[in-house]
C-alpha cells in the first residue's frame, strides 16, 4: 500500500506590525527637541527665570493632561500636589541632610502618598470630583499656613532653603522633570495602558467588561499625575529657595495648568506644550506689565476656545485628517 502523502502544513501569514521603534519615534523626537530648545535658550535669551517658569507650567499642564486627557478626571485642586512637593522637598533639605536631588525625589514621593490618601476622591466624577479636589488643596494650604505649625512648616512666614540655592542645577532638574512628564504622555499615547485609559474615558462599563481593571488604572494614573506635580514643586522650591504658602498653593497655578492643557489639546503629547508656550509667552509679554488687558484677552481666548475649539487648537488639524501626536 502506498503511504499517504502528508498534508502540507499551513503557512501562517501575518500582517506586518509597526516596530516598537516606529511607535516610539514621535515621542523620542519631541523629547529631543525639548531638550535641545531648553538647553540652548538660556544662551540666547537672558531671562532664565522666565524659561524656568515656562518649563514649570509645561510640566503641570502635561501632568494634568495625563489625568484629564486620558481619564476625564479634571482636578481643580491639582496645585495641592505641587505645593505638597515644594514643602516636602524644603523640609527634607532643612532636616534630613540628604542631597538636594534626593529631597526633590522625596517631594515627588510625598505627593504620591498624598494622592494615595486622597484616592477615594476617584469614586466621585464630573464636577463633584473637581470641587472635592479643590477643597483638598485648600485644606493642605490652611494646614501649612497655620501659625500653630510655624515651627514645622514655617506657617504664613514660609520656608527658606537659600543654603542650597543653585539656579543652574534647579533649571536642569526641572528640564529632567519636563522630559519625564512628556515621556509619560508619549507612553500613554502609544501604549496599551493608554489605549485602555481612553476606552475607560469613553465607556467605563464596556472597558470593564473587556477586561480592563478600571479602578486600578484610574488610581495608577492619579498617582503618576500627582508625582509629576510633586517633582515639579520640589524643583520649583529649590529654584526659589525662599517662598510663602501662597506662592505654591495659589489656585492660579491650577487655572493656568488647566487652560494651557485645554488650549493646546488634551489627550495628546504636544498639545499641552503648545498651549503653555503660546499662552505663557502672551502672559509674559502683556500680563505682567498690563494685567488688565491680559485678563481681557485671556477671557476672550477661553470663551472662543470653549465655543469653537473644545478640542484645543490641535483639533484644527485633526478635523482635516492630520494625525497629531
Amino acid at each position: 500500500m502506498p503511504e499517504p502523502t502528508p498534508m502540507a502544513e499551513p503557512i501562517a501569514i501575518s500582517m506586518p506590525e509597526p516596530s516598537r521603534l516606529r511607535r516610539l519615534r514621535p515621542g523620542l523626537i519631541v523629547l529631543l527637541l525639548l531638550a535641545v530648545v531648553f538647553l540652548l535658550l538660556p544662551h540666547v535669551y537672558g531671562n532664565e527665570t522666565l524659561l524656568f517658569t515656562l518649563m514649570t507650567f509645561i510640566v503641570l499642564a502635561q501632568g494634568l493632561n495625563l489625568l484629564y486627557g486620558f481619564t476625564g478626571y479634571l482636578p481643580f485642586g491639582y496645585v495641592g500636589f505641587f505645593g505638597c512637593g515644594a514643602y516636602a522637598t524644603s523640609l527634607l533639605v532643612l532636616h534630613s541632610g540628604l542631597p538636594v536631588l534626593l529631597c526633590v525625589l522625596g517631594g515627588g514621593v510625598a505627593s504620591t502618598l498624598m494622592a494615595l490618601v486622597l484616592g477615594p476622591l476617584l469614586r466621585l466624577s464630573g464636577a463633584y470630583f473637581s470641587i472635592a479636589s479643590l477643597a483638598a488643596s485648600q485644606i493642605l494650604y490652611f494646614v501649612v499656613s497655620n501659625t500653630n505649625l510655624a515651627d514645622i512648616t514655617g506657617g504664613p512666614y514660609g520656608l527658606k532653603i537659600e543654603q542650597v540655592y543653585a539656579p543652574g542645577a534647579s533649571y536642569n532638574t526641572m528640564l529632567a522633570v519636563l522630559l519625564l512628564a512628556t515621556g509619560l504622555a508619549a507612553w500613554f499615547r502609544s501604549s496599551r495602558f493608554g489605549m485602555g485609559l481612553r476606552a475607560m474615558r469613553q465607556d467605563p462599563v464596556s472597558a470593564s467588561m473587556a477586561g480592563i481593571d478600571v479602578v486600578r488604572a484610574r488610581l495608577l494614573t492619579w498617582l503618576i499625575s500627582a508625582s509629576v506635580a510633586g517633582l515639579a514643586g520640589g524643583a520649583y522650591a529649590w529654584n526659589l529657595s525662599v517662598f510663602y504658602p501662597e506662592a505654591v498653593f495659589t489656585l492660579q497655578i491650577s487655572v493656568f495648568a488647566i487652560v494651557f492643557a485645554l488650549f493646546g489639546g488634551v489627550g495628546t503629547v504636544i498639545g499641552p506644550i503648545i498651549g503653555a508656550a503660546v499662552l505663557y509667552t502672551l502672559y509674559a509679554a502683556i500680563g505682567i506689565s498690563t494685567p488688565q488687558y491680559f485678563q481681557l484677552i485671556y477671557g476672550l481666548l477661553i470663551v472662543l476656545l470653549v465655543l469653537f475649539l473644545p478640542g484645543g487648537i490641535l483639533s484644527l488639524f485633526t478635523r482635516r485628517g492630520v494625525r497629531v501626536f
